[in-house]
């Protein structure tokens, strides 16, 4: 029987995290960050703060030998008043690249959001563990690479890694490193895992790393999000632009057009010659003719469902509010133009990874979000389509 003597206890460092950009430390422990302190620091939004502290796409990567791993987290799980509790967060465990484990951590904070005033209170709880138990030991020249994907939803603080068997961080393998920003559906939505995000099932599809920057109602063009984007090290760079622009109103077609061009030229000022994808939005019939803001059903929450309405009167486009349709055509002409001298600009429609067919097959349950059969059919669409044979991101021949 293990006892208490048989476990180490590795630090958690920067240096056994992939997809994270910064690492705090906290009264706990240490708490991965998807934005650098300095970019956090320039907009203390408690919707972006919480999004891109929420780790969607970042990983402990280790080498080991180890059979057994316990991980300590605190993690800060969200609900919705008049809304049915969300599930716990998922933990997915994967051993040399494939499958081997997943749990959650049912202890934790709790913080309370009111989505018709726009409040939150946070009640502050127990930290729990997470254990992963039978592994194999792995191959004879070190072990197994094994990483550990944090809840794409859930803040998480980490506080104490163990294992029964030395820990390193995990070598470079070589792979192409994909940088992605986007929206809420970037982020992870209602995904099953944080495995099975769109942007993680694209890059496991595509043999590349990612680094996601997918976050939840932020997707707004902010200075400080090119910066970050322009500033990140990457081999590819994908920006999602469309939906979070409408749904919070925050701008009109004389406003969007430069501020996409500032947007591209700042990451160009980093990346000249990287591969830089736009996508556009896939489909959304809550807003592809009617301008935003959108905002919950308060009929349906009444009724313990979360759904969205949009707010905008399709009149006002004439007035140069924005609808998807118009974002789309937008950014396809934009594109179009830049890449008479930017060969390495590239443009993709996003009905082609989410359209009518697929709506009236899978539709968006709550008005606006993918569930997670069609963030799989999404990632693997854009697997196929961006890293195939001719796409945007495809592997140079050798």
């Amino acid at each position: 029987m293990r006892t208490e003597n048989d476990w180490i206890t590795t630090p958690i460092t920067a240096d056994l995290l992939r997809g994270a950009l910064d690492l705090e430390h906290t009264e706990h422990g240490v708490l991965p960050h998807r934005l650098p302190a300095r970019v956090r620091a320039r907009y203390t939004d408690g919707q972006l703060a919480m999004a891109e502290s929420q780790p969607s796409g970042v990983r402990l990567a280790f080498r080991t030998r180890a059979t057994a791993v316990e991980l300590d987290t605190l993690p800060t799980k969200r609900t919705y008043v008049g809304a049915p509790p969300r599930p716990d967060g998922v933990y997915e465990l994967l051993v040399d690249g494939r499958p081997a484990g997943r749990g959650s951590v049912p202890d934790g904070n709790i913080l309370t959001i009111d989505m018709t005033t726009g409040g939150a209170e946070l009640r502050t709880g127990p930290a729990g563990t997470l254990r992963f138990t039978g592994l194999p030991e792995g191959d004879g020249d070190g072990g197994k690479d094994v990483e550990i994907w944090l809840p794409h939803n859930e803040t998480t603080e980490l506080l104490a890694l163990r294992t029964d068997a030395p820990v390193e961080p995990a070598p470079d393998r070589g792979r192409r490193v994909w940088l992605h920003h986007g929206s809420s559906i970037s982020h992870g939505s209602d995904a099953a895992g944080p495995t099975e995000i769109w942007p993680a099932l694209a890059a496991s599809g595509g043999g590349v790393d990612l680094v996601n920057l997918g976050l939840a109602g932020s997707a707004l063009l902010d200075p400080f999000i090119a910066r970050t984007l322009r500033d990140t090290p990457a081999d590819l760079i994908s920006v999602k632009i469309g939906i979070n622009v409408v749904n919070a109103d925050v701008m009109r077609l004389r406003a969007f057009t430069p501020a996409v061009h500032g947007f591209l030229d700042t990451i160009r000022d980093g990346h000249p010659g990287t591969p830089l994808l736009v996508v556009s939005p896939i489909l959304c019939p809550l807003h592809e003719d009617t301008p935003g803001p959108s905002a919950p059903d308060l009929a349906h929450l009444s009724e313990g469902r979360l759904r969205f309405v949009a707010m905008g009167d399709p009149a006002e486009k004439a007035a140069g509010k924005l609808t998807l349709r118009v974002i789309r055509d937008e950014l396809a002409r934009i594109v179009a133009q830049r890449a008479e001298e930017d060969p390495n600009l590239h443009h993709l429609d996003g009905l082609r990874l989410y359209g009518e067919t697929d709506f009236a097959e899978l539709p968006l349950p709550d008005g606006l979000h993918p569930d997670a059969a069609t963030h799989r059919r999404i990632g693997e669409r854009f697997a196929d389509q961006v890293f195939g044979t001719g796409g945007a991101f495809a592997a140079p021949r050798v």
